[in-house]
């Protein structure tokens, strides 16, 4: 029997997915000592991948096809076929927002302002890439999470973070410079998985059902 690999992301994603398969006519059910969800299609086989791998995964033929960010699919500079485009998270059906944050009462007002200062993110390679494209030079140090308390504690001049509403970061008070990039979540497939005519087929069917949920 053919089988179509499909990765699900793991973590906040994980369960508004599960939700989106439900509504377009796939059940999946997950058990917590498994990385492998069962769905009720014998042609698809499920696997649970952290969304910032997924693309990694996706481009080596681990996987056929699966769902993650934009922003992840640019920070690995993966090669895969973008199938389509499936605005949703936990709470909103908006792009999310990668932004330079810096604290509200920080002297820096534009992105200029931070040649020579450190940034913290989660986004490091993309944003590598959007400051040295401005030829602003800045150290870009990986963060582990808490980032927006890298700032609050004096551990960084501005961060990178991903954000929906900027509540939150208002909250801390804390202030956006600038937006690097809009993001939302893709349906992905290799290269040669897309050539295939059966697993095409079978990638367009979940593409088409996936969309209709937004209709």
């Amino acid at each position: 029997m053919k089988i179509l690999k499909v990765g699900i992301p793991k973590g906040s994603l994980e369960n508004a997915t599960i939700e989106l398969f439900k509504k377009s006519g796939w059940k999946i059910n997950v058990s917590s000592r498994s990385y492998f969800p069962v769905v009720d299609d014998d042609e698809l086989r499920c696997t649970l991948v952290r969304a910032q791998e997924m693309s990694r995964f996706v481009e080596m033929g681990n996987l056929d096809v699966g769902l993650t960010g934009k922003d992840w699919i640019l920070e690995n500079g993966s090669d895969v076929v973008m199938v389509q485009d499936l605005i949703y998270s936990k709470t909103s059906t908006v792009p999310a927002r990668w932004v330079l944050v810096v604290a509200e009462q920080s002297p820096i007002q534009r992105i200029q302002d931070l040649e020579g200062k450190k940034i913290f993110t989660e986004l490091v390679s993309f944003t590598k890439r959007y400051f040295a494209e401005r030829n602003i030079r800045v150290s870009v140090e990986f963060s582990w999470g808490a980032t927006e308390g890298k700032i609050i504690e004096g551990l960084a001049d501005a961060i990178v973070e991903v954000t929906e509403t900027g509540s939150t970061l208002r909250a801390n008070k804390l202030r956006i410079v600038e937006e690097l990039l809009q993001t939302n979540t893709q349906l992905i497939a290799n290269r040669e998985s897309y050539q295939d005519p059966w697993k095409r087929e079978k990638i367009e069917q979940l593409s088409l059902l996936l969309q209709g949920r937004f209709g």
